[in-house]
């Protein structure tokens, strides 16, 4: 089966072709623009220009992702876009030349849920089996899932405020270190220690869920308070936020793992971190010891596949295409669409 998958869901124009040829499976091409530069000014998205910024590559985007695979539009299975959750503009732009595709070649057309993009991308890469757990980190959603199978997830517990991404964002625009927050912070903290003291919220709340959007008052309390501002503080306020989160991801995974194993008494437990902010070097490098430590496997996507990405998308098509052979061409783009 040769899949084509388009990811617009916010400000990456992706499109790439997957090969599922029974248990094997290949990227044959994964092409991704970033649209950094057009967003960096506003520290933040702005739905506007990236919808502008879609409809001006998308064509370009699927042309290069073919020409790479060495393949052409007659050669292609299956067509499926992210159809949501994610920004209207964005969802509706990859569905509506999606559509068009299926509709000229007579191929099937498939909405993906971005979500399930990131949930299912490591078996991309892994031998992974189910079920396992799922730490989703990404700019808009933070959660704990369970994986039962395909189509079936368990919400173990969620952000009541801001995602992980976003709290990066608003911090690193907070300290004027630039857009995206995520790498700029991480970069700073390599410099700094954790010596400045932050809230964790939630941190004893003996659930999954999640907030940080009391960390990042705290963050802002700090930083206003603050007359020299200087690369030092900087540096030791990033690594100090750095610190914070792993603490309190952490104490939810154990929680998390807690929950797997009374569900799977008798199965291997294994932890998936996914999503953008699992891109981060230093989150990955500490969660590897907790998983040893907590006697636990752990799986993470290449960094490629961590950031959105249209690849996860093509390969949650080929995995439930040869479930259910139907077409969705009737589907309208769902902006908050829930796993």
């Amino acid at each position: 089966m040769i899949v084509l998958g388009i990811e617009t869901s916010c400000d990456e124009t992706a499109a790439s072709v997957v090969e599922a040829k029974n248990k094997k499976k290949k990227i044959l091409s994964n092409i991704l623009y970033s649209q950094f530069k057009e967003h960096k000014d506003y520290g933040g998205i702005v739905p506007e220009i990236a919808f502008r910024e879609h409809l001006k590559l998308i064509d370009k985007i699927i042309l290069r992702a073919l020409k790479k695979a060495k393949k052409e539009f007659k050669e292609i299975d299956v067509i499926a876009a992210t159809g949501g959750p994610g920004l209207h503009g964005g969802l509706l732009i990859g569905t509506t030349i999606a559509k068009s595709i299926s509709l000229s070649i007579d191929k099937p057309f498939m909405p993906i849920n971005h979500l399930e993009g990131h949930i299912l991308s490591p078996r991309i890469e892994y031998n992974l089996s189910f079920p396992y757990l799922v730490l989703l980190i990404t700019g808009g959603h933070t959660m704990l899932v369970i994986a039962h199978k395909i189509g079936k997830y368990e919400i173990l517990g969620m952000t009541l405020d801001d995602a992980l991404g976003e709290a990066f964002d608003k911090t690193a625009k907070l300290l004027n270190i630039g857009f995206p927050g995520g790498p700029q912070i991480e970069k700073l903290a390599k410099r700094g220690s954790p010596s400045i003291e932050l809230a964790q919220p939630l941190i004893n709340s003996n659930d999954c869920n999640f907030s940080f959007s009391g960390l990042k008052t705290s963050v802002v309390k700090i930083v206003n308070s603050k007359k020299n501002k200087s690369d030092k503080f900087k540096a030791d306020i990033c690594c100090s936020f750095q610190y914070t989160i792993l603490n309190i991801i952490k104490k939810k995974c154990e929680l998390g793992l807690q929950i797997f194993q009374k569900k799977y008494p008798n199965k291997k437990k294994k932890i998936v971190v996914v999503g953008g902010v699992a891109s981060n070097s230093f989150l990955r490098k500490n969660l590897e010891k907790f998983t040893i430590t907590n006697n636990s496997n752990l799986f993470i996507p290449a960094k490629n596949l961590c950031t959105d990405n249209a690849a996860m998308i093509a390969w949650v098509a080929a995995e439930k295409f040869k479930k259910n052979k139907q077409n969705n061409f009737n589907f309208q783009p769902l902006p908050n669409w829930h796993i």
